[in-house]
């Protein structure tokens, strides 16, 4: 090989290294928060939760007290590690406020979270907190759009998007816990992908668990197929990034158990036997204009940028600035292209931007309320990390500071 082709290879090689290390530093951080989870000795808790367990309303919901009106609830993904003790810690959590015994809800295979954040709502909780992955607060933010009603964050997945972006201390229990109950809220932009053709080769369990309940426009009752065949589209709610292409195949590809295990090391894996895989050819008219033609690996639309590992893909985007940001990534010349593209990623990151002609790898970024993109075949799709199948055409818009999230700060 040449010098270049060795200097592509040792760069390709630091950036695995870098994953290599941020896997190391988020395995740690995992076992400290699950330390911080074990359960203490509580006086009158345990009780409590042994009365809901006899006493539950409901497929799903578990209140924990008889006591009407009560003002928190939580959602719960009981498969994720540290759940039911977190169970315990928010009842202390509450009583030391001086808070009412809130509900507590978990999720099911056939209701993610949705059913649950508006039973909730409807039985008078003014915070809903969502403990879970990143699907787990999709399906929340579902049920909570377009109202009062204000959404914590406990994270207990493997990328934690939302509250990664929001500054959210990960790792520390005690201190989410008192950001989720009393902390300013603060009012974010949601995302809005649905897909025209064709909702039939689409999965996505939460947006189905919504299907019964109109958007703000409507527009997820009385819509009707493509020429009367299949599904109706949907609207797929998403919170920080909906893509197409490369990702979404990289999302889909990686190993459930090996997520796991090694947490996202598992996607960069994915990455890598997705290296070869074709360029798109993509129509995109943005926010009504006239149709453009291009050729990406990858299309991101972005409510917020940022992912672990120290990696921000949309810099400039911004949670609450009513607009979404857009990201075409695109590279040519094989381990080389995908090499300047990690260096493009990783300067930017640190705020850097190269304006070299002719790059081989390249993130080209603008700015969008609304896009329609058509594709020459289907390609795959995800949000916020969950690949939800594929899509021949596709229409995103953003519903500007839909949603209360209580943070740190209120802006």
């Amino acid at each position: 090989m040449v010098w270049s082709e060795w200097l592509s290879v040792l760069a390709l090689l630091v950036a695995i290294g870098a994953l290599l290390v941020s896997t190391v530093a988020l395995r740690v951080a995992q076992r400290t928060r699950r330390t911080r989870l074990r359960p203490r000795p509580v006086r009158g808790a345990r009780a409590a939760v042994a009365v809901t367990a006899a006493t539950g309303v409901g497929a799903f919901a578990q209140p924990m007290s008889p006591t009407s009106g009560a003002q928190v609830a939580f959602v719960c993904n009981p498969t994720k590690p540290g759940a039911v003790e977190l169970r315990d810690a928010a009842i202390r959590a509450c009583a030391s406020r001086y808070m009412p015994e809130p509900m507590w809800f978990e999720t099911t295979a056939a209701d993610p979270g949705v059913g649950q954040a508006r039973a909730a709502v409807e039985r008078g909780a003014m915070t809903v907190v969502a403990v879970g992955g990143d699907g787990t607060v999709r399906a929340v933010a579902e049920a909570l759009a377009g109202t009062d009603v204000a959404m914590g964050l406990i994270p207990l997945g493997t990328g934690n998007l939302l509250a990664r972006n929001l500054d959210l201390p990960l790792t520390d229990t005690d201190e989410l816990l008192r950001l989720a109950l009393t902390g300013p809220p603060r009012a974010i932009d949601v995302g809005w992908l649905r897909v025209e053709r064709y909702e039939d080769s689409v999965a996505d369990d939460i947006a189905e668990a919504a299907d019964d309940v109109p958007d703000a426009s409507g527009g997820r009752v009385g819509a009707s197929a493509p020429d009367g065949v299949g599904e109706p589209p949907r609207d797929h709610i998403f919170l920080v990034i909906a893509g197409l292409g490369f990702d979404a195949a990289v999302m889909g590809a990686a190993d459930e158990d090996l997520k796991k295990r090694v947490g996202w090391f598992a996607y960069a894996l994915a990455g890598i036997r997705h290296l070869n895989s074709s360029r798109m050819r993509l129509t995109i008219a943005v926010d009504g204009g006239e149709p453009t033609p291009v050729r990406v690996r990858s299309l991101l639309v972005g409510n917020c940028g940022r992912l672990p590992g120290g990696i921000t893909l949309l810099p400039d985007a911004r949670i609450d600035d009513g607009v979404l940001d857009l990201g075409a990534i695109d590279t040519r010349g094989g381990i080389a292209g995908w090499t300047q593209l990690v260096g493009e990623v990783a300067l930017q990151g640190i705020g850097v931007r190269t304006e070299l002609p002719g790059k081989m790898g390249k993130i080209e970024h603008s700015r969008a309320r609304t896009l329609h993109v058509v594709a020459d075949h289907p390609e795959q799709i995800q949000v916020d990390g969950d690949n939800i199948g594929e899509a021949f055409e596709l229409t995103v818009r953003v519903d500007p500071r839909a949603l209360r999230v209580r943070t740190a700060t209120p802006a």
